[in-house]
């Protein structure tokens, strides 16, 4: 048995039960005052955290830029003293930009170049390797070449002293040199430092510094001096190109920068304009108006902006959380309140602690949500310069604010659903940058997606309610758009319509997203989920059709008398139906033990005592409960199963076992009642007269309105008598409605034939065919006949056997009836 059930569980079933049981193992210990106000302690402080979290700050103040507009008006929350940082920081770059770069300046750089190169020379000339002077005979020995300490080695040693250079050869090399080396000379690297004017330093008159304007155009670079020096070394016309390449390597490296970028200089004269800025300090008024709506945002308003922003989200944040934290809670406890006094929901079976949690799951839900997309709005607004893409109140259009409505809606009902919409709004207001003006927007739409949709039989009403929220959004954005005075620009009108049509899109995905993980993490029966339950190819109801068939034909049937019923007293018929079709699912354990799938004439209980068939019929009670506790099926149709029976007694055999019973044997009366409780709520009463009902009415020879009205009459009578209906909330007139109405459903089903030429079924609606070929009636006072099963039918109803409680006890007494028959057949 516990195998069977097993099978029938889905892996992901299981694996589910195991992670809650991990989850909920630690809180099993409490009890449940206390689980329920830690609940609601956790359910509050996680709620604030969502909305602002002190730890992990993103502002949602209005972010404002130099040059805009502002879209509000801001004031001053208390006396403000507040050193701006960042405009301090600013200033002070601002100040370091304006120092120019400081280049030093040397003014005999020329002499030393042509000083340089005449030192080399004469070193050349002592060792006999050149001279100027014509007199002098060349000397082209070996060994000269070794004494040029210039640039280019040898290999210009070797040039330089293959001849006497005269006099004027030497003064104009000497001069191409002075003039490539003159004026204000710069290291190419040093053009980056550049600006369009710099500060020049002399280095021999430290005091003078003088400023250049220009200086790319001004100043001559290192390359271009060098470039010229060999210019004027090829228009000396005696040179030779071998002998103006030597002159060039020797003298180029000779030809050095006049002013280089000193760096030191110029951070330090920095650093020392940017310590004389004075911290920028913004004082601030509690009260006092910082910006109007409309005004252009200024440099000097932007710090008062940010002075402001700086207290809101530093010096009194954790204030804030606390006092929000408090605001919260006082709503969490009127919500508690509503809840509590709201009674028990239709579709929610459960305390209204179980319906406080479905709340806190939603509301924490669409909390989170909303201040994602919050977020989203903002970050998306800061990423465009024009409007109305930078503003984030036309993109917070889009948020689905109306999802947690929806959901309370489908799952609970309309009363609870407006409420919790309204008190997510107020949310809302706290997370909105417009809090006022998005609170009314949200309201609104959840009030559409309330009232909006009718009743919730299939998926596609999801997507339906989403289409009517999408169109409410999108008119209330207009609205919007018109209170605050925006004026009707089309981008604005279309991005506004357009957010908001997207809105009902973000909220039928959602939900449609969170409605199946509340209905299994709750319980909860929509009609949706009941409908999925009807289907014949789940494994237990399968498995009822094949092992048991008459039980689910009586199933089906007792579902059909019900939900007729139900809809005449505002009941789930629905409900009641689905529940119908698994309250005796627990006969699969032994379905020959009951009458409806016994085929032929014997009957097990004939070989039973009576103490040993009423645990087997009972046990169909508990073993149906524990096999739809582990299919996972909801709670609602699982008290089906017990409260369909309620406490009465199994009369017949408990009367049998006192017959039977020894001279002063005690026969506990217990060991013949079912386990109960009695009907806890209207369609589980209902299913309980209509399960003695159809019974009864399968048992009449002759189903006629009069013999129909006489049996149920009679079992609700004793139901009533039997006080099983004490514990639900079913009145006498709706009691009276219910009768009607299952006399109306049986009338239907039993209804008489068309009569046929030839044919005339006799009253018991029992014939035999007589050798000629024509029917003949049986006749005789036997006080009941069976069909093909077990089952007895009887002519009186009063004979039919109704026990005090109200039920039809024929798994017994069929085979005393058959014993009848059979010995009357045989007569015949």
């Amino acid at each position: 048995m516990a195998k069977r059930i097993q099978d029938l569980k889905s892996p992901a079933t299981r694996h589910g039960e195991r992670v809650t049981g991990w989850i909920l193992g630690p809180f099993k210990t409490l009890s449940n005052d206390q689980r329920f106000w830690l609940g609601f302690a956790l359910l509050s402080f996680l709620t604030t955290l969502l909305v602002n979290n002190p730890f992990w700050h993103l502002s949602s103040e209005p972010q404002f830029h130099e040059g805009e507009i502002a879209r509000e008006s801001v004031v001053s929350p208390a006396d403000i003293y507040f050193k701006d940082v960042d405009e301090t920081e600013r200033l002070r770059k601002q100040a370091r930009e304006q120092v120019k770069p400081i280049f030093s300046y040397e003014s005999g750089k020329p002499e030393q170049a042509v000083q340089r190169f005449l030192s080399a020379w004469e070193t050349l000339e002592r060792h006999g390797g050149a001279s100027g002077s014509p007199s002098k005979q060349s000397n082209s020995d070996a060994r000269s070449e070794t004494h040029w300490v210039g640039a280019g080695g040898a290999e210009v040693g070797k040039v330089l002293a293959s001849r006497n250079f005269t006099h004027n050869e030497l003064d104009a090399v000497q001069t191409a040199l002075r003039e490539a080396a003159d004026g204000y000379i710069y290291d190419d690297s040093d053009r980056q430092y550049f600006q369009n004017q710099v500060a020049v330093l002399d280095r021999s008159r430290p005091n003078l510094q003088s400023t250049v304007a220009m200086p790319d155009t001004n100043w001559t670079s290192l390359s271009t001096a060098r470039d010229k020096f060999r210019t004027r070394l090829t228009a000396i016309r005696s040179l030779s190109p071998k002998e103006a390449d030597a002159f060039f390597t020797a003298g180029a490296i000779l030809i050095e920068p006049s002013v280089t970028f000193d760096s030191d200089a110029t951070e330090n004269a920095r650093s020392a304009a940017a310590e004389n800025v004075q911290p920028k300090t913004i004082v601030l008024r509690r009260g006092q108006k910082v910006i109007d709506a409309g005004d252009a945002v200024t440099p000097d308003t932007l710090s008062k902006l940010s002075a402001v922003n700086s207290y809101r989200s530093t010096t009194r944040r954790f204030n804030l959380f606390l006092g929000l934290l408090i605001l919260v809670t006082a709503l969490y406890w009127v919500a508690w309140k509503f809840i509590q006094n709201r009674g028990a929901l239709p579709r929610f079976a459960g305390s209204a602690e179980k319906t406080f949690g479905l709340f806190g799951f939603i509301v924490l839900a669409q909390t989170a949500l909303m201040a994602a997309l919050f977020q989203l709005a903002e970050f998306t607004a800061a990423q465009n310069g024009n409007p109305p893409r930078n503003d984030p109140a036309v993109w917070s259009f889009a948020i689905p604010f109306a999802t947690a409505s929806l959901l309370m809606t489908l799952l609970a009902d309309r009363p609870t659903a407006l409420f919790t919409g309204l008190f997510v709004s107020i949310i809302a207001g706290f997370l909105a940058p417009r809090g006022l003006e998005f609170a009314v927007y949200s309201a609104l739409a959840s009030s559409i997606a309330v009232y909006g949709i009718g009743r919730y039989r299939s998926r596609q009403t999801v997507t339906i309610a989403g289409s009517l929220v999408g169109v409410g959004s999108a008119l209330l954005a207009i609205a919007l758009l018109a209170y605050s005075q925006q004026p009707f620009i089309l981008g604005t009108v279309l991005m506004s319509l357009g957010m908001g049509l997207f809105s009902g899109f973000l909220t039928a995905a959602f939900t449609a997203m969170f409605l199946p993980i509340c209905e299994s993490l709750f319980g909860i029966l929509t009609d949706v989920k009941l409908l999925e339950l009807s289907n014949a190819d789940l494994p237990v109801l399968s498995e009822l059709a094949i092992r048991a068939p008459g039980t689910n034909q009586h199933s089906h049937a007792v579902g059909q008398l019900a939900e007729n019923a139900c809809r005449v007293v505002a009941g789930n018929a629905l409900l009641a139906r689905i529940g119908a079709l698994y309250h005796d699912i627990g006969k699969t354990a032994a379905p020959e033990h009951f009458v409806e799938n016994q085929v032929g004439i014997k009957n097990p209980h004939d070989r039973l005592k009576p103490a040993q068939s009423a645990k087997i019929i009972i046990a169909h009670v508990t073993y149906g409960q524990k096999l739809a506790r582990e299919m996972g099926l909801p709670k609602r149709i699982v008290d089906f199963i017990p409260q369909h029976h309620g406490t009465r007694t199994l009369h017949y055999f408990l009367k049998k076992a006192q017959a039977a019973a020894q001279p002063g044997e005690d026969i506990s009366e217990n060991d013949f009642r079912y386990p109960g409780p009695k009907p806890q709520f209207k369609e589980a009463a209902i299913m309980m007269i209509a399960d003695s009902c159809e019974a009864a009415a399968r048992s009449l020879a002759e189903p006629t309105p009069d013999n129909i009205r006489f049996i149920v009459t009679k079992i609700i009578d004793a139901i009533l008598t039997d006080d099983q209906l004490d514990e639900c909330d079913l009145t006498l007139r709706e009691l009276t409605q219910i009768r009607e109405s299952m006399i109306r459903s049986l009338v239907a089903i039993y209804h008489s034939r068309v009569d046929y030429p030839g044919y005339v079924p006799p009253p018991s609606g029992q014939f035999r065919l007589k050798p000629d070929g024509s029917p003949e009636s049986e006749t005789g006072s036997a006080p009941a006949e069976t069909t093909s099963t077990n089952r007895a039918t009887y002519q009186n109803p009063a004979e039919i056997p109704v026990s005090p409680g109200g039920e039809i006890e024929d798994e017994a007494i069929a085979s005393a009836n058959k014993l009848k028959i059979s010995s009357k057949g045989n007569s015949t």
